[in-house]
């Protein structure tokens, strides 16, 4: 029987949790969790994407801050900004919104953030945490994948999972997650990427196949073994002149093929998108309570 893995439905759920938790911290005098985001130029989808998480702060009783930034910022007056907010107290998780002007080095930017504020989880200390199965913040999509996995009850141990695309953000972080020893986990993983030969037989191999090489419709109904579970990281608006806006979004999977053949599949939109926030509202709880580092 088919199972639709609803990404929307279950970060609801996580938000309520949350803002249980808030209220209890409230009640007993605590202090509220804190996120900072910080947004550099206007780019529109950034700017939809930080307003995203600022509502959902408001929404669960969070208290936020968004420091904008112009386009043509200095890299040593970003970082400034950021070591500012490392030193304020009062501020538990900072993110800075991808991506960045391209005179702005990513690394050191990333680099300068306090893995103690990381709730992005990309900070290099973060990453060797989750590597070695230490507590850490694990970056949002991969955590909001690992989350729907568990609370779906998909089981993972000894499963042949195959995950194709290779970014530091989704990719890589997911093999070494599904491999690790816990649950979800313990699976054995072979990481695929647009270099990969024979990736539609290798794909076809996965009990649980991990899509996000961020290419519309890549994979097709011959590339899924019968009953496997499908998770689809990709977001495209591609044209649709039946729809009003005149555009629609799909995945890196052809949805309306492969739920045909998986046991469960994620939606485009409302799948994994709508947990990337929900993690990193996770984090902040975590960070905010002192849970990774004491």
């Amino acid at each position: 029987m088919l199972t639709i893995i609803d990404g929307k439905k279950t970060s609801e759920t996580i938000k309520n949790e949350i803002a249980a938790r808030v209220a209890e911290i409230k009640q007993e005098g605590g202090k509220i969790p804190h996120l900072a985001a910080v947004l550099v130029g206007d780019d529109g989808a950034s700017q939809t994407y930080v307003n995203a998480k600022v509502k959902a702060c408001e929404q669960i009783g969070f208290e936020s801050t968004l420091v904008r930034l112009e386009e043509n910022i200095s890299e040593e007056e970003l970082l400034q900004v950021v070591e500012d907010i490392n030193d304020n107290p009062a501020i538990d998780g900072l993110i800075v919104q991808l991506p960045l002007p391209k005179h702005i080095s990513v690394e050191k930017v990333t680099e300068k953030i306090k893995p103690e504020k990381d709730v992005d989880g990309f900070t290099p200390a973060n990453v060797g945490r989750m590597a070695l199965n230490w507590p850490t913040y694990v970056s949002a999509t991969p955590n909001g994948i690992m989350e729907l996995l568990k609370r779906y009850d998909i089981e993972t141990s000894g499963k042949n999972c195959v995950v194709i695309g290779r970014s530091h953000i989704v990719g890589s972080p997911m093999s070494i997650l599904m491999a690790r020893n816990g649950n979800p986990g313990n699976a054995t993983v072979t990481l695929t990427h647009s270099r990969t030969k024979n990736l539609p037989e290798i794909a076809k191999s996965a009990d649980i196949l991990i899509v996000a090489l961020g290419k519309a419709g890549f994979v097709t109904a011959d590339m899924v073994k019968e009953g496997a579970v499908v998770i689809d990281v990709g977001i495209h608006r591609i044209e649709d002149s039946s729809k009003k806006s005149g555009f629609r979004l799909v995945g890196d999977v052809k949805f309306e093929e492969v739920v045909e053949k998986a046991s469960a599949i994620t939606p485009v939109p409302g799948g994994v998108g709508p947990m990337t926030i929900a993690s990193l509202l996770s984090n902040t709880l975590l960070a905010a309570e002192k849970k990774i580092y004491k």
